[in-house]
């Protein structure tokens, strides 16, 4: 799906949406209209896998870095409920812990950060993330460390994740951006090529059933 043909279709149903309802509604689903249209472009990768690569890591690893030398690919698999819901498992190699949760709110969308022992059992540091900065676009979101995010990294004394950004950027059918970023110079970028589907990748761990 191209952008023009997403953000066309989003304002086709605020317009026939707009008729009916009252202008206080009418206005609020105008200002959140960019998560719609956000939601649905990744939406239309749904069953497909991608290979990626890291296109930036500022400052560079000093330590063992966990991606150097790894396959990275993306999977739009969870889309039971795409209009609400996307489950997207990051794979770094043999490691399939990590899964992107996108879920639609009233005022924007939330991501969230799955992480998951090899026995399905949930890692001490998972479900991470914060809600979207209004109103975004349709090709990029941005999520501040929401408060349970930031207690939780408080008392893993990872404070310098206290102050993390995440975001994802979508360009339909080219490309998809994850992002990490805070003060002081970090950021980090995955970029995946969405112009060539790859075999799709072994479940991620703990949700071995089939994608829906």
């Amino acid at each position: 799906m191209r952008p023009l043909t997403v953000i066309a279709a989003s304002a086709l149903l605020l317009g026939l949406a707009a008729c009916s309802q009252p202008a206080e509604t009418v206005t609020h689903d105008l200002a959140t209209a960019p998560a719609d249209a956000f939601m649905a472009a990744i939406a239309a990768h749904c069953g497909q896998a991608y290979e990626g690569k890291v296109v930036q890591d500022t400052p560079a690893p000093t330590g063992t870095d966990p991606f150097a030398g790894q396959r990275l690919v993306m999977h739009v698999r969870g889309c039971a409920d795409p209009a609400h819901e996307l489950r997207i498992p990051f794979h770094v190699g043999d490691d399939h812990s990590r899964t992107w949760v996108l879920t639609r709110t009233s005022a924007g969308l939330r991501l969230k950060h799955d992480h998951r022992h090899a026995d399905g059992s949930p890692d001490a540091i998972t479900l991470y993330g914060g809600d979207s900065t209004p109103p975004g676009s349709a090709e990029r979101q941005q999520f501040p460390a929401d408060t349970d995010s930031v207690a939780m990294f408080r008392r893993a004394d990872m404070l310098a994740s206290t102050h993390n950004t995440w975001a994802m950027e979508i360009e339909p059918d080219q490309r998809f951006v994850y992002e990490l970023s805070r003060p002081g110079g970090r950021l980090f970028r995955v970029q995946f090529d969405l112009s060539k589907p790859v075999d799709l990748p072994p479940p991620p761990w703990g949700d071995e059933k089939a994608p829906q």
